[in-house]
């Protein structure tokens, strides 16, 4: 990625429409090839169809040939220049999908209409994606409601009840996510229900826990402090009325939900009842991993496409741009 390239990307969750801006600025760099696994129902095939039209992506559709050209006929959709992979099942397609990652032909994988569980089988088997990372849901959230409009949420998605161990990992994740996307310390809340440490409580303890690994340089590249309730992560006011001093109070870019059931809960809301509009981006895998609801829009996948694009384009750690 060039210089101007990586500046302008790495700007773009301080503009007013963060997904408009992020995916004019991966429209310069090159389309990265996906493999689209299972894209068998209207959205998923249309949102990979829009990621290629927007220059994002150059999509591989693994499925069920005859179901896939069936729905593109019916909405409208021009697949003709995109290669299909025949797949008769969703687990043959998860396997399809997954190889055309390692063997190095796709440099991202994007969850079509097949349960996440299936997609993530194939993607933690031995011959899978896995590396010495723990592997971690994040979604983008742009938050109208929000001072700092972007909020990150971890994990909502794949770790049903992390350990310790799991939540270094899911942390850090989310830290190089907003590296990639410019935010150079980022502000991490550890959420809990309360600000005080309580051994009846184990997220207050993780919460600590992971502050005081990040104080000892075993989390990297942010500014971190928990437990933290989620009213006083994003207000500074709800701060001051309970007295907290905290660096991250009021000013979190990053929230880490004790567990799925409240992540998953938590970015929901935002998106349904507070107008947010969400990515959905998996790390820790050898490549990035398009993940989304299957109830998320067109948009929301494009947008996560482009996610993808930023961290295929990134440099390597310790390489210029």
């Amino acid at each position: 990625m060039s210089d101007a390239s990586l500046s302008e990307s790495s700007q773009v969750l301080q503009n007013e429409d963060l997904f408009e801006s992020l995916i004019r600025a991966c429209q310069r760099q090159k389309a990265i090839p996906v493999a689209v696994c299972w894209p068998c129902s209207s959205v998923s095939l249309a949102g990979a169809v829009e990621a290629a039209r927007s220059g994002l992506i150059l999509p591989v559709l693994v499925g069920n040939e005859r179901e896939i050209r069936e729905i593109a006929d019916r909405e409208g959709l021009n697949i003709e220049t995109y290669p299909i992979m025949e797949a008769n099942t969703e687990e043959d397609a998860a396997i399809q999908s997954v190889e055309l990652c390692r063997s190095g032909r796709s440099a991202s994988l994007m969850k079509g209409s097949l349960h996440t569980d299936v997609l993530m089988h194939a993607v933690l088997k031995e011959q899978g994606l896995r590396t010495s990372r723990r592997i971690s849901h994040i979604f983008i959230m742009e938050a109208p409601l929000y001072h700092r409009q972007v909020l990150f949420i971890t994990d909502s998605a794949l770790n049903i009840s992390p350990s310790l161990e799991d939540k270094v990992d899911i942390v850090q994740n989310a830290i190089d996510l907003a590296h990639a996307l410019g935010v150079s310390e980022p502000r991490v809340a550890i959420l809990s229900a309360v600000e005080t440490v309580c051994s009846k409580m184990m997220s207050t303890v993780d919460a600590a826990a992971l502050c005081k690994m990040a104080d000892r340089g075993q989390i990297t590249g942010a500014i971190l402090d928990g437990p933290l309730a989620f009213d006083t992560a994003v207000s500074a006011e709800a701060a001051l009325r309970k007295d907290l001093k905290s660096p991250v109070a009021g000013e979190a870019d990053i929230l880490v939900a004790p567990d799925l059931e409240a992540g998953n809960m938590l970015a929901k809301e935002l998106e349904y009842l507070g107008g947010a509009r969400s990515a959905g981006i998996v790390m820790g895998a050898k490549v990035p991993i398009i993940l989304t609801s299957r109830a998320d829009s067109v948009n929301s996948r494009v947008a996560s496409c482009a996610v993808a694009s930023v961290l295929v384009h990134r440099p390597a750690k310790g390489q210029n741009a």
